[in-house]
């Protein structure tokens, strides 16, 4: 069983190092804590996530960190949910987004199931082999 808290709201200054001395000015105590930065920009989301080593830690660090505040801002703190699937129709990773019937024109799906057609300018074709490939699959 996971014990592992969501802290969110964090101001993007926010390191590890910070939170860990937080717990420990507390007398709370973590296995790891993981601050969540954007790959590319290496800065942080703004969240983080604690593992605790037991449900009763997990919960004083809730108590603790949940609604506290830091700078102009209220922190948040859960239990952390486990990881959504990204497995899709298309395997890991691949959902359909458009398809291409015999009539050349573009059907689209947006959010919420709905088709949208488009006709006139559209492409009469795939491009390269990636794309003759996926629309063979689709």
């Amino acid at each position: 069983m996971s014990f592992t808290v969501f802290l969110g709201n964090l101001p993007v200054w926010v390191t590890a190092d910070d939170i860990k001395s937080w717990l420990t000015a507390e007398n709370l105590v973590a296995d790891s804590i993981k601050v969540i930065r954007n790959p590319e920009t290496q800065e942080s989301k703004g969240f983080a996530f604690i593992d605790s080593p037991n449900s009763e830690e997990m919960n004083s660090i809730i108590r603790r960190f949940d609604r506290a505040p830091l700078e102009d801002r209220l922190l948040r703190a859960n239990p952390a949910q486990p990881p959504k699937s990204k497995t899709g129709p298309g395997g890991p990773g691949l959902r359909p987004t458009s398809t291409a019937p015999a009539n050349g024109a573009i059907v689209r799906r947006e959010r919420g199931g709905r088709k949208h057609r488009r006709t006139g300018n559209a492409q009469q074709g795939p491009q390269s082999a990636f794309a003759e490939e996926l629309a063979k699959a689709l």
